[in-house]
């Protein structure tokens, strides 16, 4: 008796190692180009304070942060993804879009989720939209690093976009298609994550 509680410890705790390498490894910063960051109720980040000299971007868009956590491509593509089909304004077509759950990627910066954390995404334009957690779940919010197959372009809708399948849900249907994404800015590079 005392063997099989011993293999099923011992499977149980096989089965964890997966999960517990990939925490491990979203804590390292990247090697990488960084094309995320998220800062604000995060954990402990795996990057320090914004380098007005260096950060210029976020500098110029007063973004301010004592700690961060940042991804590279790799650390994003290394999460688990789901794909998306929505509609675009911009072509009136149906596109694939891949990438992990918005809500995935809060928790890998170690973000305890509540009913009042709020986000606001930011664009590398400035364009920012302000999203609250119950919305980001319920709407299957995704980080999209590919369309159609592809990586997403920098000077195209990308190389990150935070984005929901807006055709099904009746209530984002509903609306033309100008106006299904406005929370959703493409190129998105900073989260910054509040409770309200």
């Amino acid at each position: 008796m005392k063997k099989r509680h011993f293999l099923n410890a011992s499977l149980a705790g096989s089965m964890a190692i997966p999960s517990w390498v990939a925490a491990q490894a979203s804590r390292k910063a990247p090697s990488g180009p960084t094309l995320l960051t998220v800062s604000g109720n995060i954990g402990a980040g795996n990057r320090g304070p914004l380098n007005p000299a260096l950060d210029r971007m976020m500098a110029k868009q007063k973004i301010l942060f004592d700690r961060a956590h940042v991804f590279d491509f790799a650390a994003i593509t290394a999460m688990p993804a789901v794909t998306i089909e929505p509609t675009l304004e911009y072509d009136g077509k149906s596109h694939v879009f891949k990438g992990p759950l918005l809500l995935d990627v809060m928790k890998a910066c170690g973000v305890k989720v509540s009913e009042k954390t709020m986000l606001f995404l930011r664009a590398v334009d400035g364009y920012a939209a302000q999203v609250d957690a119950g919305e980001v779940e319920k709407y299957r919010f995704i980080v999209a690093t590919h369309i159609d197959g592809q990586p997403i372009a920098l000077g195209g809708l990308g190389p990150l976009w935070a984005i929901y399948d807006a055709d099904r849900f009746p209530d984002k249907a509903a609306k033309p298609l100008s106006g299904r994404f406005t929370n959703c800015p493409w190129a998105t590079y900073h989260i910054d994550v509040r409770e309200s």
